[in-house]
């Protein structure tokens, strides 16, 4: 068995049994990494994958708060409003609810993804996006990039299981996740999470003209501005609602950060439809 063998991941979502469509089944030539020597430092685009390789819409994000809301006042036999209070709390303080809970609670965190993410029924709102694998297969041959990584701050079964739904599972050559069975748990946008994703995949951080050649793509503000900091070449912001766009232009370090015209590469790029990608990778 050689090294790419062994850092294989594949996976069959049970919940599609019986379906036939392309990029159902999931299969990441270099799993969690780390990519072999031999590939170090190639020409990478990392995807953020909830609310980016599938619109805000879907509500997924709303199913995951009402989930998180509810573990949360049973499990610490809280009132509604104080529920909310500390996972707000928790999700400014630490980046994560998650990691709150599990600091001052002692949370079993993987019992948690149990009872959270992977109980979301993503396959009633999630369909094969025949749309999104065009432009993404379109993008990796025109652009020329060596490889497209993942990057989420989701346990590894929802990653696997969103990119099966939506008919992309193999499109990825790996996958950093948010590891939620390490203490301390460590999320985007920590650098040290950053930091750990580019070493997986091979690349010399440190070393500037590298990190020219590489692309990210996310919905969060807090996560492009970190990865533009780091100083990833190519930042691109995905940012779907019309009001979020209109707060974003109003920050005070707009400017700072953002390219006014879409133009400026060495800024923050905004894109309003992930179909849209490639205009800005021209």
């Amino acid at each position: 068995m050689n090294r790419e063998t062994e850092l294989e991941v594949k996976y069959s979502n049970p919940e599609l049994e019986g379906e036939d469509f392309e990029g159902k089944d999931v299969v990441l030539r270099y799993g969690f990494g780390p990519i072999p020597e031999e590939h170090r430092n190639k020409k990478i685009f990392f995807f953020d994958i909830d609310n980016c390789l599938y619109c805000r819409s879907t509500r997924i994000h709303d199913m995951m708060q009402e989930k998180i809301h509810e573990y949360f006042k049973t499990n610490l036999s809280l009132t509604d409003e104080d529920a909310h209070n500390l996972h707000m709390k928790y999700y400014k303080t630490y980046g994560l609810a998650l990691e709150g809970l599990v600091r001052n609670h002692q949370v079993d965190a993987l019992a948690y993804n149990a009872q959270v993410d992977d109980a979301l029924d993503l396959k009633s709102v999630l369909k094969p996006d025949v749309n999104m694998r065009n432009e993404l297969i379109r993008i990796k041959k025109e652009q020329g990039f060596d490889f497209f990584w993942l990057i989420t701050n989701a346990y590894k079964n929802h990653a696997l299981r969103v990119i099966s739904f939506l008919g992309l599972g193999d499109l990825f050559d790996g996958l950093t996740f948010c590891d939620y069975s390490t203490s301390p748990i460590t999320c985007k946008p920590m650098d040290v999470f950053f930091m750990n994703c580019l070493s997986v995949a091979r690349i010399d951080a440190s070393d500037s003209q590298i990190m020219k050649k590489q692309y990210y793509v996310d919905d969060s503000e807090i996560n492009v501005k970190a990865a533009s900091r780091l100083g990833f070449g190519h930042v691109i912001h995905y940012v779907e609602s019309e009001q979020d766009y209109e707060v974003l232009k109003s920050t005070p370090d707009f400017t700072q950060y953002y390219s006014i015209d879409n133009n400026d590469d060495s800024k923050i790029r905004i894109i309003r439809n992930m179909l849209d990608l490639h205009t800005v990778l021209e």
